[in-house]
């Protein structure tokens, strides 16, 4: 997937944010918290997108190799791609529309409110 589609797919998530930060690195955010990053730094640990998963897609997507535990970032179970065509758009879609998820269930419940996400 380009680096303009990961974008598109996720500014169409609910609430979805956009902030240039670290380096020109786009970082996509729901409620004031990331859920999938692109580019910028990134790129000095090898390129590919960095996403927030589940537990076990964190695990499978690992032990398939098509990603590995993202720096800085993978006690909290975000991954990064091993390239940006690692996965099928679709299939990487599915994860970002999980991502986005995970992050509002954390969201306090009247954040979700005023966001229209409860």
């Amino acid at each position: 997937m380009s680096p303009k589609l990961f974008e598109k797919h996720c500014l169409r998530l609910p609430h979805a944010t956009k902030i240039v930060q670290w380096e020109g690195t786009s970082v996509f955010k729901v409620g004031g918290k990331m859920f999938a990053i692109a580019g910028g730094f990134i790129e000095s640990f090898g390129g590919g997108f960095m996403f927030k998963t589940s537990d076990m897609a964190y695990a499978m997507l690992i032990e398939q190799g098509l990603a590995r535990p993202a720096p800085y970032l993978a006690r909290a179970k975000w991954v990064q791609l091993v390239s940006n065509d690692a996965l099928p758009d679709r299939e990487l879609v599915g994860y970002l529309i999980q991502a986005h998820a995970l992050i509002v269930a954390r969201l306090t419940r009247k954040l979700r409110k005023e966001l229209g996400l409860a």
